[in-house]
């Protein structure tokens, strides 16, 4: 009896079958690693480790990654993507500049708890090339200036009080910058309220008085 199925169905995954199944590898791979980046540092992470933490070889990270520094730099890019998101969605919303520096301000200090942004606040460019070490001050460069735009539109509207803007985004920046280290997923606060919180108390006595 002739095969009734769809003639039309293909036993072959398209190019964007493809594309997925690559990305999911990828990203899987880019997990594992940055967690353990995270856990032990750059040089105590062995490309080896993670590859046998997903059951796969050594050759496949380099196959779908590179090296270990570059693994790194993409973990690291992929935190700094998630600040640039946060940045532009605080640029676009309404109100005050204090209101839109408290909204990335959370933002910023949910992502440090994440794996991704975690990895870009724990990491020195001390275990870089000279060239990967530059890719990383670049790319952080450009936080640091979003947050000192968002201090300094609040200073000029009057919703913050005349101060230094460099030295309050180091002030706001080094505080929400320690939960990277010490907060531990699955704890009795989530991420959220951590950085509600934090944001919070940080940021009560930025209004003039």
């Amino acid at each position: 009896m002739p095969d009734q199925r769809d003639a039309s169905a293909s036993p072959f995954r398209t190019r964007e079958q493809r594309e997925e199944e690559r990305s999911a590898k990828r990203l899987a791979l880019l997990v594992a690693a940055v967690r353990m980046f995270n856990e032990r540092g750059f040089h105590a992470t062995l490309l080896e480790d993670v590859a046998a933490s997903l059951g796969v070889s050594k050759p496949t990270i380099y196959h779908y990654l590179g090296n270990k520094e570059r693994v790194l730099l993409e973990c690291i890019r992929l935190g700094i993507e998630q600040f640039r998101a946060a940045i532009e969605e605080a640029r676009g919303l309404p109100g005050s500049g204090l209101d839109r520096l408290r909204h990335f301000l959370r933002a910023y200090a949910r992502i440090n708890m994440d794996d991704f942004g975690r990895c870009v606040i724990r990491t020195g460019v001390e275990p870089l090339s000279p060239e990967g070490a530059q890719v990383m001050r670049d790319q952080k460069r450009g936080i640091d200036a979003a947050l000192r735009c968002f201090i300094e539109d609040g200073m000029a509207d009057g919703s913050i009080a005349p101060s230094d803007p460099k030295i309050l985004a180091f002030t706001l920046a080094g505080a929400l910058n320690w939960p990277a280290r010490w907060h531990v997923p699955g704890g009795p606060m989530s991420a959220e309220d951590i950085a509600t919180q934090m944001v919070d108390i940080l940021t009560a006595g930025l209004a003039p008085r």
